[in-house]
């Protein structure tokens, strides 16, 4: 597929006489911007422009001054080294100007003008006229200006208005103090993607959507026209290498032109041969093409089986790592596509399969490397930075949560979504709305609702949490039961195993060498040894669980101040990578031993103590005051101690199963319930506890879990639990202790009498 223009080099002669930031004299990425949508009559902008910036909103003294005071090098932002201007202070307003040639041939066509992304909200004049104004900071900007174009000599201004502290943006990890700190890193400002031209047909395709069926050997082809759709005929042509596969025709419309083409071959995509499909999309009248557009699909299926997460009906373990795509002298414009391919051919050395873009809607270059090199991702937008609370949010992260999904839905890399993370819950409204809004725009890809923090969804496609929890053995045991909850009845609900689940953030080890400054999660290792032997465990404390179908490491490099990358800022090696390598690629029991699809039967189960779930919820003993030692004895006295219903607690979307309320950092809690001494095959511990949790059965340790759940979960405690039961009266004593946020506290113990798995 080509990836230049056939017009670049009469560009490059264009921009670079005067360049001073690439000693080469070659274009700045200069390789076509959106493979997926390519055609050949293009011209890359690229280059040096005319720079200004101001916090003067009313100043437009730039659309005819004669002399500028800078320039700028495109398509880096002005905070970044390779931009030539490297400021980093605060600024609301940048404008860039440059004058261009186009083709001759062009004069007959329509001819649009195409930024690839502008932080934030952009306007563009081409001529004097102005042609459009673009909201958001992470899609194409595109205007038509056929009725002003000129074959020499034109000009175009670009204005960005970008105020990081107003609310009303989304930043990603743009700080928005006046410097890096903590998670949050350099600004970008203005310009940020490839700026080209394209010449088009008097009707030309605006959008392409692309339906792989791996199981039919088929695809579907949809496009949406812009013009005149009378007499002309939509064709589209499928290549496996140099072989036609497949072809349809029909007469055009303006919207829906829908071809359903068979392939001869079926070749799928996968990641161990990530082959992509060829496809040429023409319109046609009579022998004459009008317009005409390359593009590729992947033949691959996604499948949500249960707590199965299947690819072409694998269960794939997902060896995600954070990739936050910075980059230390092109912030968020990596410095050549050179440098794209890079980041995954280092992921993958490292073990990973694929990444979480985090905070960040990464290019489609980008894309295009991880569909040709077989590099699983999660599309994910710059979530934090806008206040949800305020409602004027709502357009503009709906509308440009839109694009991104018109824009990235054909890429085969793309395996879900992820457009929030870590959000408050006033942004639960905007969650299910965005949520539902993917579903409609792609119906083939998961998604979550955010990853982490507050879910707001009753029925997400995939569950997550974050855990950065560095010790193997905690970590194991916090996850190991999340399998038993399949066993639940449906009062307790949906529960995490019932639908695909994995931590999305995990690990974060930092490492700082001497003379390094700056932050990792968790205490820093003191050897390079203690560092591998701790990867090592966390990743295979998660590998072990059966119930999980991937992991996201933090992260891929550092960033800035942040030093918890396998790889430096500078993508140099960091550590042994054959030893990283390892342990991230080590067998995984999801692969090896997949969990069931279906769970066991609710009817089964009978209820030794029951919740606030249940029909009749237990009563408890319970006191705020630290106890004496023997406090969870069967023989303590607790007659002094308060009496209350499951559960307790005071936690946000829980107060219908608040019975008794708790807002003190500790509570120990005593109740007790009969059994009849029968064999039981099977004990489930259900809890729902926010946060750390000791539990003990007849005075003896039962569970002890730190940290906390979101909602009611299943611990098999059945060899525990077997020896401590007695026949007649048993007493459970629980400690829970809050730390912040949320707090909750409810328990059930469920026994089978037979017939379980």
């Amino acid at each position: 597929m080509r990836t230049r223009s056939r017009y670049a080099t009469a560009v490059v002669g264009m921009v670079t006489s005067a360049s001073m930031v690439f000693a080469d004299d070659t274009t700045p990425r200069p390789e076509h911007p959106q493979p997926q949508m390519q055609r050949a009559e293009w011209l890359c902008l690229n280059g040096l422009w005319d720079f200004a910036e101001t916090d003067d909103n009313n100043d437009a003294s730039f659309l005819t001054a004669a002399q500028w005071p800078a320039r700028i090098n495109v398509p880096f932002c002005r905070e970044s080294r390779l931009s030539g201007v490297a400021k980093r202070e605060f600024v609301k307003n940048v404008w860039y100007r440059r004058t261009f040639d186009v083709p001759a041939e062009w004069l007959n066509r329509r001819v649009r003008l195409h930024i690839g992304a502008c932080d934030w909200r952009t306007t563009v004049w081409v001529n004097g006229k102005q042609l459009g104004t673009h909201e958001g900071g992470n899609t194409p900007v595109t205007v038509e200006f056929t009725d002003v174009v000129r074959p020499t000599g034109n000009v175009v201004v670009v204005h960005a208005f970008d105020d990081t502290r107003s609310g009303l943006q989304q930043l990603g990890k743009q700080s928005d103090r006046p410097e890096s700190h903590g998670i949050f890193y350099t600004r970008t400002t203005g310009i940020w993607q490839t700026v080209w031209l394209e010449a088009v047909g008097s009707t030309f395709i605006t959008r392409l959507r692309l339906h792989p069926d791996l199981d039919a050997g088929r695809v579907r082809i949809e496009s949406d026209l812009d013009g005149d759709a009378a007499g002309l005929t939509v064709t589209a042509e499928v290549r496996a290498g140099d072989k036609v596969v497949g072809a349809a025709h029909r007469p055009a419309g303006f919207r829906d032109n829908m071809l359903d083409i068979a392939l001869s071959e079926k070749r799928p995509w996968s990641l161990d041969s990530p082959f992509l499909h060829d496809v040429r999309l023409e319109l046609r009248r009579g022998d004459a093409v009008v317009d005409r557009l390359d593009s590729y699909f992947g033949l691959r299926k996604i499948e949500i089986r249960g707590p199965l997460f299947l690819l072409n009906d694998k269960p794939v373990f997902q060896r995600l790592v954070l990739d936050q795509g910075f980059y230390p002298d092109g912030v968020w414009t990596a410095p050549t596509d050179a440098a794209l391919r890079g980041d995954i051919e280092l992921s993958k050395a490292a073990g990973f399969n694929g990444a979480r873009l985090h905070q960040k809607v990464f290019e489609p270059r980008f894309h295009y490397w991880a569909d040709k090199l077989g590099y699983l991702t999660w599309g994910e937008s710059p979530s934090y930075g806008a206040n949800y609370a305020n409602p004027a949010v709502n357009r503009v992260v709906i509308q440009e949560w839109n694009e991104i999904i018109q824009r990235d839905r054909n890429h085969p890399s793309i395996v879900g979504w992820c457009p929030f993370n870590e959000t408050p819950p006033e942004a639960g409204p905007l969650q299910n709305t965005i949520l539902e809004l993917t579903h409609a725009l792609d119906p083939s890809r998961p998604v979550i609702e955010t990853s982490g923090w507050v879910k707001s969804h009753p029925n997400p496609d995939v569950d997550c949490r974050h855990d950065y929890d560095q010790n193997p053995a905690s970590l194991a045991a916090r996850w190991a039961n999340i399998g038993g909850a399949m066993a639940l009845p449906a009062r307790y609900g949906r529960p995490l195993a019932c639908r695909p689940f994995f931590l999305s953030e995990f690990g974060g080890i930092g490492w700082l060498p001497e003379g390094h400054e700056g932050w990792g999660y968790g205490n820093t290792p003191k050897t390079l040894d203690e560092f591998y032997q701790r990867y090592a465990g966390v990743m295979g404390a998660l590998q072990q669980n059966r119930w999980m179908f991937g992991f996201c490491y933090t992260q891929l490099t550092d960033v800035e101040q942040e030093r918890n990358g396998v790889y430096y800022f500078d993508r140099s090696a960091k550590f042994d990578m054959r030893r990283i390598h390892d342990a991230t690629a080590a067998a995984a029991q999801y692969e090896l031993h997949p969990p069931p699809v279906e769970p066991m039967a609710a009817d089964r189960w009978s209820v030794l103590l029951s919740s606030a779930a249940d029909a009749v919820p237990a009563e408890w003993r319970y006191t705020e005051s630290a106890p004496p030692q023997d406090w969870q004895q069967p023989a303590f006295d607790d007659a002094g101690w308060k009496s209350g219903r499951a559960g307790f607690g005071h936690k946000e979307g829980w107060e219908s199963r608040t019975s008794t309320p708790w807002t003190s950092p500790d509570i120990w809690l005593r109740t007790s319930f009969e059994f009849d001494g029968a064999a039981a095959e099977k004990i489930l511990l259900v809890l729902h506890y926010d946060n750390a949790t000791s539990v003990f059965l007849n005075g003896k340790p039962l569970v002890a879990l730190e940290g906390w759940n979101d909602s009611y979960a299943a611990t098999d405690v059945t060899a525990a639990a077997k020896p401590l039961l007695t026949k007649g009266r048993n007493t459970l004593a629980v400690h829970v202790h809050q730390d912040t946020g949320g707090q909750f506290f409810d328990a059930a113990i469920l026994v089978s009498r037979g017939g379980g798995r």
